[in-house]
Order: structure tokens, then C-alpha cells, then sequence
């Protein structure tokens, strides 16, 4: 199966990113052979949409499924829209994520997991 880790990193090694829509990179793994492909998120400093804009990266990679500390709202649908399975709760390293994956302790996730604006600083949302 073919997956996207969020990662702070290039390698199998690095730490997930929990954050999805300005995470470092996206690991592209196959999740049987471990080969894996590192990618850059140009998305991580936008001003806005940048969960939107990283579920289109990850859903014109064509993958089955991601793999993330937290999702938001807007990610979320645009994912379940292309069809992307989305499990979140992620920790340690990308590797872990996959073996975690692998042996069924990670649950998909039906909804999103953070509010709006989650990733923007400190943690917290913005309020309008």
C-alpha cells in the first residue's frame, strides 16, 4: 500500500510531524517494501490554506492513505473527497508510524482532529 507520513525530516528516521497542513515533508512509503520517497511541503509557510493545499499534494500523489499527528477540518474533507484514508495520532519516527500502521494500531479517523488554524503558532486556533 502506498502512504504519506508527515515527517520533520527526509528520512524513515525523522520524527512524525504532527501537524499535517504545515508539516516539513511528506514521506511517501510503500508500505511493504519500505522504499519511500521524501517531499518537501511548499505549503507549510502559506498565509492561509495550507491544509487544503497539502491534501491537494497528497491526494495528486496518489496514495491510499496518510498517515499524521492531527488533521483539520478542511484537510479532512478535501482527503475524504479524493478518497485518501486519513489515520492520525501518529508519534516517534516515520518508520514507526508505518510499523504501527502495518500491525492495525493506528484507527482511521472520521473527522478532523484539530480546529481551523491549528498549526499557525503556539498550538492554538484563531479566533474571529
Amino acid at each position: 500500500m502506498k502512504i504519506i507520513v508527515t515527517a520533520t525530516e527526509k528520512d524513515l528516521n525523522a520524527p512524525v510531524d504532527p501537524r499535517f497542513g504545515r508539516c516539513q515533508y511528506f514521506i511517501t512509503v510503500d508500505s511493504e517494501t519500505l522504499e519511500f520517497n521524501a517531499l518537501e511541503n511548499n505549503q507549510k509557510n502559506a498565509m492561509g490554506g495550507a491544509g487544503v493545499q497539502a491534501a491537494q499534494t497528497v491526494s495528486n500523489a496518489k496514495v491510499d492513505a496518510v498517515i499524521t499527528g492531527a488533521v483539520g477540518p478542511n484537510a479532512f474533507q478535501t482527503l475524504k473527497a479524493a478518497n485518501v484514508k486519513i489515520f492520525t495520532g501518529a508519534t516517534g519516527t516515520v518508520k514507526d508510524a508505518v510499523d504501527a500502521f502495518k500491525n492495525g494500531s493506528l484507527e482511521e479517523t472520521d473527522m478532523s482532529t484539530v480546529g481551523s488554524h491549528h498549526g499557525m503558532g503556539g498550538g492554538r486556533g484563531r479566533r474571529r
